[in-house]
C-alpha cells in the first residue's frame, strides 16, 4: 500500500481486505475502499498515480462475486488512480483485455488529467500511462446548508434548456475566471435571468465527463455538446472554476445548492446509451478493457464488432446486469449525493432494446419503476433513437415524460403555414392527449418544445430554408436535412425591415405558443435574446463563439426578451394554461338546471371547458377541421370550468381566454364570441407587437383584425355567468 505525503513520493503501507461493495473509490474519513466488477477478468491491479505521474501497483487479491476489492488506509481525497486488468484478449470473441492499458473507473466520481489523442489508446499492448486521464478519489462531505428540493410538479415546471459553458461564457457580469463554469451558472446574474423568464429547472447538457472524439481534435474541433460519456458519476472537469483534482465535484453540489435556494430544479441530460470509446477502432480507456462483453451489444454474428443504435459506434448492454447496476446507482448517486432533480434521457429508446425491438417494458424500466429513489424525479425520454423502429413517442412507460417531436414538427408547420395542419396543432396545443392519456399520464408527460440544442436555434428557424454546417467539417453533409423552417423570404441575414419584422413576429408567435400550450414548456437558452448559429443546425463540435450565448444581443433583442418574459408570466399567472388533466370539451353538471337554480358554483362552471371556432365566431365541424387549406383557427379556454382541485383540495378559478391564431399569410377579421361566452374582451397578448402590450378591449360579438401570421390572446374582462 501507499500513501501521498507533502513531497509528492509515495509512502507503503498496508493493504486490507475491504468490501465489495460500493463499487469504486470510497473514502471514509479514513481511508479509501476500492471496488470494480469485471467478469472476464484473470487479475486485476490497483495503480496509485503519484504527483510525477510515477505509478504504483497494487494486486487486488481479494474478489467476491466478480467484484475485485482491496481498502487502503490513509489514502485521502485526491489520489489519482486507475486500473490494470489482465485477461484474455481476443476481439474476435469480443474479449479485449490489455494490461498495458490505464484503465478509468466506471465508478469514478472525479477524473484529472486529458487524453493525449494518443495511438496508444488504440494500439494493443502499448501502455497509455500519461496518455491517459485518472481517477480522483474525492471527499464525499459538503455542507449543504439545510438544502431541500424544489419538488415541482411538471404542470408548474419551466423547462430552461442550456450549455454550461454556452450560456455563461460571455455574460459580462460573470467575472472572466467563472465563465463557462458551474460557478458561472451560480451566479447571480444567471439565476436571475432565469428567474425573470418564470425558468423553474434548468436542464443542463451533458455535464457526465466526457472525452473529445480524437476525429474532431484532428480538425482542430472539440466535442462542445458532451454526448461522449465515460465517467457516470463525474462532473466534467473542464466545466470547473477550480483546477484542482476533484474541485468539480464541490462546484457542482455548489451550483446545485444556489439554484434550489432560488427554487429552480437542475435536470440533466444523461448518456446511457452509449459512451465515449466508439466503435472496435476506439479508444480503450475504461468499459473496453475491464470487460468488453459485459458492458456492450456485440453483434451476435461477429462479436468484434459493435451493435450500434446510436450511430456513435457502440450501445450499452442493458442486458447485462452489472450494466443496469451501474446506470442505477449512477442515477441514484447524482439525486442522493448532488442533489439534482431529475433526467433527461438521451436516446432513450436505446435502453428499451433487451433484443433488438424497443421493449416498452424492459428490464430497465422496471427497475426505475421499482426503485424508491430514482422513481420520484423527473424522467424525461428522448423518445427515439437511430435504430429499426427507434422513434416512440408516446409509447414510454407512465412514469415517464417525453420530449414531444410531434409537437416541435407541428408547431413549425403551423406558423411556416403548411397545409392540413389545425387537427393536429390542435391535439399538441392541448397536451396531446392522443399520445399521453392511454397510459395514465397527463399533460405534463408532453415536453412541449419547438427548438433544442440539436437543430436550429429559434432565430435560426426562421432565417434559414437550408443548414449551413460547413464549419463542422464535413461538406455539410452532417445535421438533419428537414428542419421544417421558413427563411422568411431571405436566406441568412438581411437588412430587409419586411423580412425583419415578420422574423421577429413568427419568433414571438412560437414562443407564446410554447408559453401557452398544455403540457411542460421547455425553451432553448439564448432564444430569447436572437441567438444564431448562422444556420448551422448541428454545432456539436462548435466550442466557440458560433455556439456561446451571445450576451452583448441581449440589448438588440430587449423587446424580445421583455416578450418572453410576459409571455411566461401569463402561463404563471393563469391556471387556465397549465392544466394538469387534459381537457374533456363537454359542458358541465350544471348544463341541464333549469333557470334560477340557486348554486354555490362558480359562473360559468357549467359550460365546456374549450371550445373551437373559425374566424368567422361559429364552433368549429369537422368540415371545418378537414379543409384542408385553413390555416386560422380560435380557441376558448374556460377559466370557470376546471375540473382538477388545487393543491390543497380547492376549487380552482381563473380568466376566461380567447385565443385568435392566424397562420395566413393575410390579415383577417375574428369575430368575438357572442355574449353567452363573456361581455368583453382585453388583448392580453399582442404577437403583432414587439413586446406583446396592446391596449385594447372589444365587446361580445365584435370583429377583431389579426394581422398576418399572428397570434392574439384576449382575456375576458367581465364578470357576467358564461351560459352555452
Amino acid at each position: 500500500m501507499v500513501r501521498p505525503d507533502t513531497s509528492g513520493e509515495m509512502t507503503p503501507l498496508g493493504v486490507w481486505p475491504g468490501a465489495a461493495y460500493p463499487l469504486g473509490a470510497t473514502y471514509d474519513g479514513a481511508g479509501t475502499n476500492f471496488s470494480v466488477f469485471s467478469e472476464v477478468a484473470e487479475q486485476v491491479e490497483l495503480c496509485l498515480i503519484d504527483r510525477a505521474g510515477g505509478e504504483h501497483r497494487i494486486p487486488l487479491d481479494e474478489v467476491d462475486g466478480y467484484v475485485w476489492h482491496a481498502y487502503l488506509p490513509t489514502v485521502a481525497p485526491g489520489q489519482r488512480y486507475g486500473f490494470r486488468v489482465h485477461g484474455p484478449y481476443d476481439p474476435a470473441r469480443g474479449l479485449r483485455c490489455d494490461s498495458s492499458k490505464l484503465l478509468l473507473d466506471p465508478y469514478g466520481k472525479a477524473f484529472a488529467g486529458t487524453f493525449a489523442a494518443d495511438a496508444t489508446l488504440h494500439t494493443y499492448g502499448a501502455d497509455t500511462l500519461g496518455h491517459t486521464m485518472t481517477g480522483v478519489v474525492v471527499n464525499p462531505y459538503f455542507d449543504w446548508a439545510g438544502d431541500r428540493a424544489p419538488r415541482r410538479p411538471y404542470h408548474e415546471t419551466v423547462i430552461y434548456e442550456a450549455h454550461v459553458k454556452g450560456l455563461t461564457m460571455t455574460h459580462p457580469a460573470i467575472p472572466q475566471r467563472l465563465r463557462g463554469t458551474y460557478a458561472g451558472i451560480a451566479h447571480p446574474a444567471i439565476i436571475d435571468h432565469l428567474l425573470s423568464l418564470g425558468v423553474t429547472a434548468i436542464e443542463l447538457m451533458p455535464v457526465h465527463q466526457f472525452l473529445h472524439d480524437r476525429i474532431l481534435l484532428d480538425r482542430g474541433l472539440r466535442n462542445y455538446w458532451g454526448y461522449n460519456s465515460f465517467g457516470y458519476l463525474a462532473p466534467h472537469h473542464e466545466y470547473a472554476a477550480d483546477p484542482r483534482a476533484g474541485a468539480a465535484v464541490t462546484e457542482f453540489k455548489a451550483m446545485v445548492r444556489a439554484l434550489h435556494s432560488a427554487g429552480i430544479e437542475v435536470i440533466l441530460d444523461v448518456v446511457y446509451n452509449h459512451t465515449g470509446e466508439g466503435n472496435y477502432l476506439g479508444p480503450t480507456i475504461g468499459l473496453r478493457g475491464i470487460d468488453n462483453a459485459a458492458y456492450y451489444r456485440l453483434a451476435e454474428d461477429d462479436p468484434a464488432h459493435y451493435m450500434d443504435y446510436t450511430g456513435t459506434g457502440n450501445s450499452l448492454n442493458v442486458r447485462h446486469p452489472h450494466t443496469l447496476q451501474l446506470i442505477m446507482d449512477s442515477l441514484r448517486y447524482w439525486i442522493l449525493d448532488m442533489h439534482v432533480d431529475g433526467f433527461r434521457f438521451d436516446l432513450a429508446a436505446t435502453l428499451a432494446r433487451e433484443l433488438h425491438d424497443v421493449d416498452r417494458l424492459s428490464t430497465f424500466f422496471d427497475l426505475v419503476q421499482q426503485d424508491p429513489v430514482v422513481s420520484q424525479v423527473k424522467l424525461i425520454a428522448e423518445p427515439w433513437d437511430v435504430g429499426e423502429g427507434g422513434y416512440q413517442v408516446g409509447n414510454f412507460p407512465g412514469l415517464w415524460t417525453e420530449w414531444n417531436g410531434k409537437y416541435r414538427d407541428t408547431v413549425r408547420d403551423y406558423w411556416r403555414g403548411r397545409p392540413a395542419t389545425l387537427g393536429e396543432f390542435a391535439s399538441r396545443f392541448t397536451g396531446s392527449s392522443d399520445l399521453y392519456e392511454a397510459t395514465g399520464r397527463r399533460p405534463g408527460a408532453s415536453i412541449n418544445f419547438v427548438t433544442a440544442h440539436d437543430g436550429f436555434t429559434l432565430r435560426d428557424l426562421v432565417s434559414y430554408n437550408d443548414k449551413h454546417n460547413h464549419a463542422n467539417g464535413e461538406d455539410n453533409r452532417d445535421g438533419e436535412n428537414d428542419n421544417r423552417s421558413w427563411n422568411c423570404g431571405i436566406e441568412g441575414p438581411t437588412d430587409d425591415p419586411e423580412v425583419c419584422a415578420l422574423r421577429d413576429r413568427q419568433s414571438r408567435n412560437m414562443i407564446a405558443t410554447l408559453a401557452l400550450s398544455q403540457g411542460t414548456p421547455m425553451l432553448l437558452h439564448g432564444d430569447e435574446i436572437g441567438r444564431t448559429q448562422q444556420g448551422n443546425n448541428n454545432a456539436y463540435c462548435q466550442d466557440s463563439p458560433l455556439s456561446w450565448m451571445d450576451w452583448g444581443a441581449a440589448q438588440k433583442y430587449a423587446d424580445l426578451l421583455t416578450f418572453t418574459r410576459a409571455a411566461f408570466a401569463l402561463r404563471h399567472a393563469h391556471p387556465v394554461f397549465r392544466r394538469r388533466r387534459f381537457f374533456d370539451g363537454r359542458p358541465g353538471t350544471l348544463a341541464d338546471e333549469p333557470p334560477g337554480t340557486v348554486s354555490d358554483e362558480p359562473p360559468g362552471a357549467h359550460a365546456g371547458d374549450i371550445a373551437w371556432f373559425t374566424p368567422g365566431g361559429t364552433e368549429m365541424t369537422t368540415a371545418d377541421w378537414n379543409t384542408g387549406f385553413a390555416r386560422s383557427l380560435a380557441v376558448f379556454l374556460n377559466g370557470e370550468a376546471i375540473a382538477e382541485p388545487g393543491p390543497h383540495g380547492e376549487r380552482v378559478r381563473d380568466d376566461s381566454f380567447l385565443l385568435c391564431f392566424n397562420a395566413h399569410d393575410a390579415p383577417l377579421e375574428f369575430a368575438v364570441p357572442g355574449p353567452e361566452f363573456g361581455a368583453y374582451w382585453t388583448v392580453a397578448l399582442d404577437c403583432s407587437t414587439p413586446t406583446g402590450r396592446a391596449d385594447a378591449t372589444y365587446p361580445a360579438a365584435a370583429t377583431v383584425a389579426v394581422p398576418a401570421r399572428c397570434l392574439l390572446v384576449l382575456r375576458r374582462t367581465d364578470s357576467t355567468p358564461i351560459s352555452r
